[in-house]
């Protein structure tokens, strides 16, 4: 299937919904997390499609967030996205807000690692590096276990994705963080540059 989006089409349409550094910030993460996923995965033909999935998986929640993932169609099939793209953006909302199950690979990797990478960027920002480059798995779990840090990062949501893909905890969050590694200077290269603009 041809994909009808293109990366600088979907950064358009993210932006023309979201302005808030902080959910450029995410969005950004979660692109590079998933397509740094696609490679490893034996997927690396479709790593443009995984990242555009992961850039505007939450196209919808800065101005709608009482109708995230249910407005979301609506506002990517005015910016041209086809299908399978609506499918795997609003599928990481399953059982929260919609009833769109994760299928395919990526769109269980993203329903995995959407809330993991806010939880793993708030333990790094903590740290003296405020980087993930040096983070140990250890690091991420000692405060994951803490119920109060990143309150908002719902561990149900984890480790049901973890589930998903039949992988356990330390896998997925060691992952994640490699994930990261890859994206976090382009990441902060974006941040340093709005909040300076």
């Amino acid at each position: 299937m041809k994909h009808t989006i293109t990366r600088a089409q979907a950064w358009e349409l993210l932006t023309k919904y979201n302005k808030d550094p902080f959910h450029l910030q995410h969005a950004l993460t979660v692109e590079g997390v998933m397509k740094w996923f696609a490679t490893e995965l034996a997927y690396a033909d479709e790593a443009d499609f995984w990242g555009v999935v992961g850039l505007l998986h939450d196209i919808d929640f800065e101005q709608f967030p009482d109708a995230h993932c249910v407005k979301a169609p609506e506002l990517l099939r005015a910016g041209g996205a086809d299908p399978e793209l609506i499918h795997a953006v609003c599928s990481h909302g399953y059982e929260l807000t919609v009833h769109i199950k994760p299928e395919h690979e990526m769109e269980k990797v993203l329903y995995a690692t959407d809330e993991l990478t806010g939880l793993i960027w708030a333990v790094a920002i903590i740290r003296p590096s405020k980087s993930v480059q040096d983070m140990e798995v250890k690091s991420v779990k000692k405060k994951y276990k803490t119920a109060n840090f990143a309150a908002g990062c719902s561990r149900a949501v984890i480790e049901k994705g973890a589930a998903m893909l039949g992988w356990n905890m330390d896998t997925l969050i060691e992952k994640t963080i490699l994930a990261m590694r890859s994206c976090e200077a382009s990441v902060n290269a974006f941040i340093a540059h709005s909040t300076s603009a």
